[in-house]
């Protein structure tokens, strides 16, 4: 999903240097004036689910010869995208909406033209020589991290990270002069949500965290999940090797039949979990991902290794969580940024609340056994739920990779990504200091230091695209995952026996109401946790949740 993000962004700032067209009359009538601004917004929204089908299409059926034509098809529409997000009527239309009598916009409305009104500024806000250098950057940045961390050499890396840091700057500066640079970075991936506030939720975080770690390795019980590995059918990705529209099709075909044991077993738990085939599909892709074009339209993907069928079965999960917030959008404001996620965080927080809050808990054990059981008998035909549970939950030692590591640990590798680009975007840390501070806060919050710069501070692709701001999004999401959780389990009666027993739509239906639909109807993270849980994001119920359950696990 990033990367074709990344490459869209590309795309997009190279249209910038397109002449941009002169502003149309605006009606002074708010009510004519908005119906007008609906107009254009929902157009857009089309042209968005376009490009995410082509997205979709890209990772999964397309052929791989087809790669020029595609990107040409995707710079055409980014190009058309660009001069309609940028049109003068649009930003009239909005200026207009803005100055409306208080009042005279409803709630729905007035979040309306304040997310389109951000966007305004954001799309407008980039003359085009910088728009030009940072389309250069995103093109020459990549493959130079690519060496630097083949070499394991951050210093072939580090020259472009310096420039990343300076253009990010000026953005920042251009969008919003008054913000610290960060904050501005940071409201495109968690929109109203400063770094001050950020600073106090991950200082809470680690202060909790790190004393929880040490003691799980110096005295936790021993738990074992080396009996859930095995030979398990995965015929199927063979397929994923040929690249060819054929093969794909004939795979996804595959997958959907059930004849490959892996692929059914996902399928079940996601249609069980509620996701909606009348208005979606699952595929199979080597990273997955979750995507399409429209709500009645998701599109989402796992994959399976063969000798660890819990991965396929977590990852079908997570992305179940992401699918089932797509198609719970709210259609009465169907194109129009009130019915986008609020944030990538609370989109994060729909996934790893199914993954992790639900999918690693006692009672889906229970629920998820009897299935493997039927399926994999040889491996899982005497196990009991308990063991089920203990071997899902199981802290190896602390991962070095962010990818690799665990519920407990992951909120670390979050944390140290943020303070550095935090700090280098603020001026307190520099480029050429980045592998001696990244390894000295791995020891310090993880009690592990990277052999080398590839399993150290080249491990991630985010920075060669300048995605500063990004890494505190998938924190947030199990942050709000866990509050929004407790929530329910207060109003939802006997929720943990509905899992146990596969029940899930109790849940789904109470995760409807009270996220998918909302939307973006509240300016921040924090305004929605206030109306769904009674309070702001509480760090506390995130750390309180993780030391009950790992104090039980590891018999602390």
């Amino acid at each position: 999903m990033g990367n074709r993000g990344s490459k869209q962004q590309v795309d997009g700032r190279r249209q910038s240097v397109r002449g941009r067209a002169t502003a149309t009359a605006v009606p002074k009538d708010t009510k004519k004036a908005y119906e007008m601004l609906c107009e254009r917004l929902k157009e857009l929204s089309a042209l968005g689910g376009i490009s995410g089908l082509l997205g979709w299409d890209e990772m999964v059926m397309m052929p791989a010869g087809a790669a020029n034509s595609r990107g040409a098809q995707k710079s055409a529409l980014a190009g058309v995208m660009y001069d309609k997000k940028t049109d003068p009527t649009l930003g009239a239309l909005l200026e207009t909406l803005r100055a409306a009598p208080a009042g005279a916009l409803d709630p729905v409305a007035a979040a309306v033209v304040r997310d389109a009104s951000k966007d305004y500024v954001k799309a407008t806000a980039l003359p085009k020589e910088l728009a030009q250098r940072i389309a250069r950057l995103e093109t020459d940045a990549y493959p130079a991290w690519v060496k630097a961390k083949q070499a394991s050499d951050f210093s072939i890396f580090a020259p472009f990270l310096k420039e990343w840091v300076e253009v990010n700057k000026e953005k920042a500066r251009l969008i919003d002069p008054s913000a610290p640079a960060y904050d501005v970075l940071l409201d495109d991936f968690e929109k109203g949500l400063t770094s001050a506030r950020l600073d106090a939720v991950f200082a809470q975080a680690r202060e909790g965290l790190v004393p929880l770690i040490a003691a799980i390795k110096s005295r936790g019980a021993k738990l074992d999940d080396s009996w859930t590995h095995g030979e398990f059918d995965v015929e199927a990705q063979a397929a994923l090797c040929k690249k060819g529209a054929e093969a794909q099709a004939a795979l996804c075909k595959k997958v959907w039949a059930g004849g490959e044991a892996q692929a059914a077993l996902c399928k079940k738990i996601a249609l069980d979990l509620g996701f909606d085939t009348e208005h979606g599909r699952l595929d199979v892709s080597v990273h997955p991902f979750t995507g399409g074009a429209h709500p009645t339209d998701v599109r989402m993907t796992t994959r399976f290794k063969k000798e660890d069928v819990m991965e396929g079965i977590t990852g079908a999960i997570h992305e179940t969580g992401h699918a089932l917030y797509e198609q719970g959008r709210n259609l009465e404001y169907d194109g129009l940024p009130v019915n986008s996620a609020l944030s990538m965080g609370v989109h994060e927080s729909q996934s790893l609340l199914w993954e992790r809050m639900v999918g690693l808990s006692k009672p889906f054990a229970a629920y998820l056994l009897p299935l493997l059981k039927e399926r994999f008998p040889a491996t899982f035909g005497s196990a009991t739920p308990q063991q089920l549970y203990e071997a899902e939950n199981t802290i190896r030692e602390p991962s070095l990779i962010r990818v690799e590591s665990d519920e407990v640990t992951y909120p670390l590798h979050i944390i140290l990504r943020y303070e550095l680009e935090r700090g280098l975007m603020d001026g307190s840390v520099q480029v050429d200091d980045i592998p001696r501070l990244w390894n000295e806060k791995m020891q310090s919050y993880l009690g592990a230091t990277p052999p080398s710069d590839a399993k150290g501070c080249l491990q991630d692709v985010h920075w060669s695209a300048g995605l500063f701001g990004y890494f505190p999004t998938y924190t947030l999401g199990a942050m709000y995952a866990t509050q929004i959780y407790a929530a329910a389990a207060k109003d939802i009666p006997g929720l943990e026996d509905k899992i146990k027993a596969g029940d899930f739509a109790p849940l789904k239906s109470w995760l409807n109401v009270k996220i998918h639909k909302l939307g973006s109807l509240h300016a921040s993270g924090d305004e929605l946790m206030t109306a769904v849980t009674g309070g702001p994001l509480d760090p506390s119920v995130f750390l309180t949740y993780l030391k009950n359950k790992y104090t039980e696990l590891y018999k602390l």
